[in-house]
């Protein structure tokens, strides 16, 4: 939640404070509302794991086993253990479901698979779970391979209705269960994917920018989320969700899990309204301390730290993980409870 400490405060020195001119704020103003507005073009094709997308003890893995059939790519198979288990090799689920990609037992005996080839099928060892998610998924898209239709919906459908269900309906079967399942990982996905070329920008871009704008000024204050009873106050995160929420986007609370409520753009593809994230372990988004918000020339708003006010500062210090382009489909598809 935004914690920053005396060499952070270094890095960022005093920013540019709340004093710029009338000029400055409409032009950037008027620039955030020609990005959301203006620029057309469909999303770039990922190509592998965005940077940090994937812890990195997991990541070779998760890329590895992510290309062993044509119905899973590594960014699907990053989206379903993140949405399972949050990174969490030791998770357990009230229902029996065990490790890094849940497992219950009498599934794991079934489809459980030695990844790192050392003789044993360990629920608990992450390497064994990434591999045996990414060989569970490829046996049910082969048992659907024949079903009409995206091969990859088809797959995630079976995951969650079963294969039968699939076969028996063509396609995705008219479960709301299954297809919000379908589209939370194909829409998650997209935020650990690489892209090549520019995403689409934010439509929700300019009104959150124009309600951090209004905050300039005010005290920082740790969990704060801006309630008459603190004064108004915000912590880095409390900041951008309270944005976002003014345009009809609810994001998570904690800044480390707001970076896969969207995918994410390259740094010099950059569009005010862009989610940037700070982390002590740039090979690790776990570790993210802080978000603000970009809004151009290498600028953003930010609730820096206690004794600070919110105001700009500039993106571009050692501590830059990158950014995530928020959507309301990629807030919707995050798991809350693995908020941390």
């Amino acid at each position: 939640m935004g914690v920053r400490g005396a060499v952070r405060k270094l890095w960022v020195g005093t920013g540019i404070g709340t004093g710029l001119g009338a000029c400055f704020l409409a032009l950037l103003i008027i620039g955030t509302y020609a990005a959301a507005g203006g620029i057309g073009g469909a999303a770039g094709r990922a190509v592998g794991l965005a940077k940090g997308a994937v812890p990195a003890a997991y990541q070779p893995h998760v890329q590895k086993w992510g290309t062993l059939c044509p119905a899973i790519n590594p960014a699907l198979l990053a989206a379903q253990l993140y949405q399972e288990s949050g990174w969490n090799p030791k998770a357990q689920s009230p229902a029996a479901a065990q490790g890094l990609a849940q497992f219950i037992p009498g599934t794991w005996a079934t489809h459980g698979v030695d990844g790192d080839g050392d003789g044993d099928k360990d629920v608990w060892d992450p390497v064994d779970a990434i591999a045996s998610a990414a060989s569970y998924d490829c046996e049910l898209a082969n048992y659907v391979k024949k079903v009409p239709g995206d091969a990859t919906h088809n797959m995630l459908a079976a995951y969650n209705a079963g294969a039968y269900r699939v076969i028996q309906y063509d396609g995705v079967p008219p479960y709301r269960e299954t297809q919000n399942y379908v589209k939370v990982i194909t829409t998650l996905a997209k935020s650990f994917e690489a892209p090549v070329q520019n995403v689409q920008p934010s439509q929700q871009a300019a009104g959150a920018i124009y309600y951090a704008q209004k905050k300039l000024g005010t005290p920082y204050l740790w969990g704060g989320n801006g309630t008459a009873d603190q004064g108004g106050r915000f912590d880095c995160s409390g900041l951008t969700k309270a944005a976002f929420k003014t345009v009809g986007i609810d994001l998570p609370r904690v800044a480390n899990d707001q970076w896969n409520a969207g995918p994410h753009p390259k740094r010099s593809e950059l569009l005010p309204g862009d989610l940037v994230f700070f982390a002590n372990n740039l090979n690790d988004p776990r570790s993210i301390h802080h978000v603000g918000i970009y809004v151009g020339g290498g600028y953003m708003i930010n609730a820096p730290y206690t004794g600070a006010v919110i105001r700009f500062d500039k993106i571009d210090t050692p501590d830059y993980i990158g950014a995530t382009r928020v959507t309301e489909d990629g807030a919707k598809a995050l798991p809350r409870e693995n908020a941390a």
